[in-house]
């Protein structure tokens, strides 16, 4: 702790790290963030050591361009969040949201540093612990327990392309959540059963591809989720009514259903510029771009590109943060996805969401960003996209 004699505390050093920063002075920014990184290591707060080495190892990449400089802070940052992971596996009540955070922060590392055996290594290890956990939640009869750690087990296969992995616990996914959607229908909850049969759809997906048994599981969720819209529609709700229709159109699109995709679209986009305006006559601008986003979605969905963006690009006056874009970029893959066919963007779409429900919307789009510059045709639509967000400003 000598080191940081004058400095004040790792916090100290690390907000000070951060002005050099955004004053240019991006050396003395590094040399700050390394010594706050060991003050939080000596001091104990090893997630905050955790995170800082992490972060200093991502800067040098981006940076500096330079992998084999960054890699002694990112395996710093890779060795301490194995023992936080060793640590809550000691606990009697194990945090599965926590150790996935662990998880996943030692993949993303080993990822960045292309080191492909101790990724397989350790993915291998990390989908291990999760399907125990699994068996443990589903023999307690904790059905939704057993179905997030399975599907934190089922990410990691796929991270690391391990077909015999993931397709095996699909099959378990698909029996867990066919009984999840049973039970929230049965207790009148249309929306959870929707959001039930989207998932069920997914890991059939998983084994049998973009064929009828997913089209016409995804059918059943289109279905679900436009009842679930009439019922918040005959209670007077409109925003929540116009978020579950919009979700049904692209079950619905997904489905290949493109007809009933494009008449719940129209309407939905009729609705929605009732409730911008609505918004903006009493003077909430944050609610009013938030429904933007989702006339955005739905224009998009019925084929007006270019009059979707501009709706995207009026919401982003007021909002701000990673979630709208990943969205609108989702639009466009499922879009796509369905005109097409497409099994592998159908996948880079599944992961975008597991993401994205997840709060990791910085994985979340940087996937949909890859995904949508990796797909053909699609020039006009990126530079519209592009240019919504200001890019060429």
């Amino acid at each position: 702790m000598e080191d940081n004699i004058g400095l004040g505390s790792p916090e100290e050093m690390e907000h000070l790290a951060f002005k050099r920063f955004s004053d240019g002075k991006i050396k003395d920014g590094l040399k700050l963030l390394l010594r706050a990184a060991k003050g939080y290591e000596g001091g104990g707060m090893k997630e905050d050591a955790a995170r800082l080495y992490k972060y200093l190892g991502l800067l040098l990449v981006r940076k500096i361009g330079s992998v084999e400089k960054a890699r002694p802070s990112l395996l710093k940052s890779a060795y301490i969040y194995l023992d936080l992971i060793d640590s809550e596996l000691a606990k009697p009540e194990v945090d599965i949201d926590l150790l996935d955070e662990y998880c996943t922060n030692v993949l993303e590392i080993f990822l960045t540093l292309r080191d492909e055996r101790n990724l397989v290594k350790y993915a291998e290890e990390f989908t291990t612990i999760y399907e125990d956990l699994a068996e443990a939640y589903k023999d307690n009869a904790d059905v939704s327990m057993a179905v997030k750690a399975y599907e934190i087990a089922y990410i990691y296969y796929r991270i690391i392309g391990n077909e015999e992995g993931y397709r095996r616990i699909s099959e378990t996914m698909i029996t867990l959540y066919g009984q999840l959607a049973e039970e929230k229908l049965e207790r009148g909850d249309v929306e959870k059963a929707a959001d039930a049969f989207y998932r069920l759809a997914t890991f059939i997906h998983a084994i049998f591809g973009y064929d009828i048994h997913f089209i016409e599981m995804m059918d059943t969720a289109a279905k679900n989720y436009e009842k679930a819209g009439k019922l918040a529609y005959s209670s007077g709700d409109l925003p929540r009514t116009t978020s579950l229709l919009v979700k049904a159109q692209y079950a619905y699109l997904l489905a290949k259903n493109m007809s009933r995709a494009k008449l719940i679209g129209i309407n939905t986009v009729k609705m929605l510029n009732q409730i911008v305006k609505s918004y903006r006559s009493m003077g909430d601008e944050e609610n009013a771009s938030k429904k933007l986003v989702e006339l955005s979605e739905a224009l998009i969905g019925v084929g007006k590109i270019e009059e979707g963006f501009q709706a995207y690009r009026k919401a982003l006056e007021a909002l701000t943060g990673l979630e709208p874009k990943t969205r609108i970029r989702l639009a466009v893959l499922k879009k796509f996805a369905a005109e097409r066919s497409d099994a592998e963007v159908l996948e880079k779409i599944e992961l975008v969401e597991y993401y994205l429900s997840r709060g990791k919307k910085s994985r979340a789009l940087d996937i949909a960003e890859k995904a949508l510059t990796g797909l053909s045709d699609v020039e006009r639509i990126l530079e519209l996209l592009h240019r919504a967000e200001g890019l060429y400003e």
